[in-house]
């Protein structure tokens, strides 16, 4: 437990009450805060009375009147004021299992946290808690929760995620959606194991869900060059990514009819590799599944589109370079020739990185590493500014190698530039010179 408060929000009610940074909180209501869920379920009452804990270890007990769903502006150390729940399964397809060794630590951590699903929309399998964790999502109404599913075949799920109590799924998502709990599915398609049969029959179970289940994601199975010593996987093809497709064409057209939504999605990795055009916006009914590269794509293109022909102000003369992955290649070279059809000044060159460093099978942005980027564009730049996405780094602005933008520059005597992954940001960034 570590219920020590990081900051205050300015005008919030806690500042009112004189909360600080370093205080800790001791109760609500009488009630030890455990972690976030307790929290977040006894603040919601518009009266309460909270316990807090000076660094000197006078306590404090204020009696607070708030609107009932007026947050009180505490941020903590610890976003769940815990540790997060180590995983416990051997999924065959997991993706940590791949990494090398002699990456940082923190690389290696597997987590299968329900709240850090609430808080952080992470995927969980329901698999790595006891009844009464279960029950307490449950009690606490812990909604939207977005849950890693890949079959609900009770034997072959225990045996994809080497979890011998991995097989009740039906029954506890059954439970959930009786709660009234909103929850999001996701299935990583391993070619041999869950495709065929038991595609279908896991998305006939969870449709029958909805609007408790609300969406459904299919992505395909990640394989890096590091799998000694793990099961043999197949990766999906160009011939298994057009069946995928097709298979949820057909999902989609039923459940359209039946529920006015789509309801599953298979994600843009599929449509790559199946060589197929992604699909327009409407598609994706509003992306509600994006962050598992659901129309990711299409976002970002028809974003980075209206900015170009929208774009009015002065354009900002300077050599420009974006380094991107091979999955996004093909949408950054359409973008670039819109942009210099209409900029024909603009001096752009879009360079695609390959990844070497986790092999050629590994396509998307968030994957490449400062090795790589620097490898492939050392002696290409000329001072150029290179442009990469925010998906390359993490919350410490760390790539995957541990080294930063600030390295990449030093490397390549360019500077470097990280964008938010928006079409927007990166037509300002290009056109605008905004970075």
């Amino acid at each position: 437990m570590n219920n020590k408060i990081k900051s205050v929000d300015p005008g919030s009610v806690a500042e009112e009450m004189g909360i600080e940074s370093g205080d800790l909180l001791i109760e609500i209501n009488g009630k030890p805060i455990v972690d976030v869920m307790d929290f977040l379920y006894f603040m919601d009452d518009d009266e309460i009375v909270i316990v807090v804990q000076k660094p000197d270890g006078e306590q404090w007990e204020l009696e607070i009147e708030k609107e009932y769903d007026e947050v009180l502006g505490l941020n903590f150390e610890k976003p769940i004021l815990d540790e997060a729940k180590r995983c416990t399964n051997q999924c065959v397809f997991c993706f940590i299992d791949q990494l090398p060794e002699g990456m940082r630590e923190t690389l290696y951590f597997k987590d299968d946290d329900s709240r850090l699903s609430f808080l952080m929309g992470n995927f969980v399998t329901l698999t790595n808690m006891n009844d009464a964790t279960f029950q307490r999502i449950i009690d606490y109404h812990v909604s939207p929760i977005n849950i890693s599913v890949h079959t609900v075949d009770p034997e072959l799920r225990m045996k994809m995620l080497g979890n011998r109590h991995a097989g009740k799924v039906a029954e506890r998502l059954k439970a959930l959606a009786e709660a009234g709990i909103e929850m999001n599915g996701q299935v990583v398609l391993c070619p041999g194991f869950n495709d065929g049969k038991y595609l279908d029959e896991t998305i006939d179970f969870l449709s029958g869900l909805y609007p408790h289940m609300n969406s459904m994601a299919i992505v395909p199975i990640g394989l890096t060059k590091f799998r000694d010593n793990l099961p043999d996987m197949q990766g999906v093809d160009e011939k298994k990514a057009q069946e995928i497709i097709d298979q949820v064409s057909v999902w989609q057209s039923r459940l359209l009819e039946k529920f006015d939504t789509r309801f599953v999605f298979a994600a843009d990795e599929f449509f790559l590799l199946a060589k197929r055009a992604i699909p327009v916006a409407d598609y994706y009914e509003g992306y509600v599944q994006i962050e598992n590269g659901v129309g990711l794509i299409r976002q970002f293109e028809d974003e980075a589109l209206d900015a170009i022909h929208n774009f009015s102000g002065e354009v900002f003369q300077h050599a420009v370079t974006i380094g991107t992955s091979v999955g996004a290649s093909g949408m950054m070279n359409r973008i670039e020739n819109a942009i210099k059809n209409k900029f024909p000044e603009v001096d752009l060159k879009v360079e695609v990185i390959e990844n070497h460093f986790f092999g050629e099978k590994i396509t998307v942005s968030g994957l490449l590493t400062a090795k790589d980027i620097i490898d492939q564009l050392r002696g290409e730049m000329d001072g150029r500014r290179l442009l990469l996405p925010e998906s390359v780094v993490n919350s410490d602005g760390l790539l995957l190698d541990d080294l930063t933008p600030e390295d990449i520059s030093n490397a390549l005597a360019s500077p470097v530039s990280i964008l938010k992954v928006s079409g927007f940001a990166f037509i300002d960034a290009v056109l605008g010179g905004i970075v």
